[in-house]
């Protein structure tokens, strides 16, 4: 039964040069305006999303048509400055999202597969090294070598 194919990913070194360079702009255009937060701060700041966008707008016309009810630490032109951050970088988002979410996915199925195919090969050499066939050793020597499991430790590296 041959190994099942579910990713066959074929980018052009030309296609490659043009996304590069398609990222390249967003990265001098687009990453000077960005902000990083830790993990902390994403977890402690309220957030925003479809269903508040709408009462954020909302609030932002009321703010103008009645400034007399704005508390005056309120700042109504950084409110609007942050809305339409909002709105333009969503523009921006889900498209992003989707290639994102598309890349590490592809990711994670074609290294599935290589990964999968790879230790076919290492226990067939594992066999072949058994059956004493040429040369399996030597290649069983270089893989296990790399292999990303477990390493017996030196007797001196015990207790040390």
């Amino acid at each position: 039964m041959a190994q099942p194919n579910l990713v066959s990913l074929n980018i052009t070194e030309a296609e490659l040069a043009e996304i590069k360079a398609a990222i390249e702009v967003l990265t001098t255009k687009l990453l000077p305006h960005l902000k990083t937060l830790s993990p902390e701060e994403r977890m402690e700041l309220p957030k925003m999303g479809n269903k508040t966008i709408s009462f954020v707008q909302k609030t932002l016309e009321h703010c103008k048509e009645n400034p007399e009810l704005v508390p005056n630490y309120v700042d109504v032109d950084e409110l609007a400055k942050d809305l339409q951050g909002v709105e333009a970088l969503r523009v921006l988002y889900q498209p992003l999202l989707r290639i994102t979410e598309g890349i590490s996915d592809t990711m994670i199925l074609a290294g599935s597969e290589a990964y999968s195919t790879a230790l076919i090969f290492y226990n067939s050499i594992k066999y072949a090294m058994k059956s004493k066939i040429q040369k399996a050793e030597g290649i069983y020597r270089d893989l296990s070598a790399r292999f990303p499991g477990f390493k017996k430790k030196d007797d001196e590296s015990i207790g040390a």
